[in-house]
């Protein structure tokens, strides 16, 4: 495994004096019926990362196959959204389909001033789209969503990683994360992240909807929306590498990925303490 030999990575602190509120809120717009477990991965690796809660807003048929396997979310439904509520961050799009257009929109303009993860189909909604985004917002395409985001074609993105990635960010005055391998984080400002944890573990469905409930998790506690883009992706390419290590490239699946988020925690804690 790479990177353990210097501190790369600041966590967010962990107050004693705290409660649930104090580590933030996700409220995670994800899953479809014929993808519930979109809805899980990304809920339960917010939580896993260190964030208060985590709320999901998701079709009414995914409710009771998440509530089976994860205890800990809180269920959203529509007179919530329509009201007052209060969040710290928003993710948006795991498995949500593209047929989700209108929810899109209204949710992107409702928390227009929160931190925002926009992810798989939220980011082909957004191709299609003129929608205005929040200042901070990451978006997490892979490169066929990033091809889709610039209308050009997906061998564009790969010869390039690093110019597509600051298109995107220039084009849509956000952070982008282009997933890959070596996967390109772009600030704002244009500054490049190549990161250098994973393997071919992460080449699985729902992997990126672990990476977008990671990245939110640590938005919620405060983390600047570029260190928490940079973290998020560092630490789910170590949970790739560990996992590896126990069940190899080939058996691991998104699930295990969550199992090992506490574990990939450790490494940079270590070399906190180290230091």
């Amino acid at each position: 495994m790479k990177g353990y030999d210097k501190l790369e990575f600041k966590l967010p602190n962990r107050p004693q004096e705290s409660n649930k509120g104090t580590f933030g809120r996700v409220l995670n717009i994800a899953g479809s019926e014929f993808m519930p477990g979109a809805g899980y991965l990304s809920s339960v690796a917010a939580l896993k990362t260190g964030c208060g809660y985590c709320f999901l807003y998701t079709d009414p048929k995914v409710i009771p196959i998440v509530a089976s396997k994860a205890h800990s979310v809180v269920f959203v439904l529509d007179k919530d959204l329509r009201g007052n509520f209060k969040t710290d961050v928003v993710s948006i799009g795991c498995g949500l389909t593209t047929k989700a257009d209108k929810l899109f929109k209204t949710i992107v303009k409702k928390f227009n001033d929160k931190p925002m993860v926009i992810d798989a189909d939220g980011l082909n909604i957004l191709a299609q789209n003129n929608v205005k985004l929040s200042d901070n917002t990451i978006l997490t395409p892979h490169p066929m969503e990033a091809a889709r985001l610039l209308d050009t074609d997906v061998k564009q993105i790969l010869d390039n990683k690093k110019e597509a990635a600051r298109e995107i960010s220039k084009k849509y005055n956000c952070i982008t994360v282009l997933k890959s391998h070596n996967t390109v984080v772009c600030s704002k400002e244009l500054e490049i992240y190549t990161n250098n944890t994973g393997n071919s573990a992460l080449a699985k469905a729902g992997s990126g909807d672990v990476l977008t409930g990671m990245i939110a998790g640590f938005l919620a506690q405060g983390m600047d929306s570029f260190e928490a883009a940079k973290l998020g992706v560092y630490l789910h390419g170590l949970c790739g590498e560990i996992a590896s290590e126990k069940l190899t490239e080939y058996s691991v699946m998104a699930e295990d990925l969550i199992s090992f988020i506490p574990e990939s925690i450790k490494t940079i804690l270590a070399v906190e303490f180290c230091n």
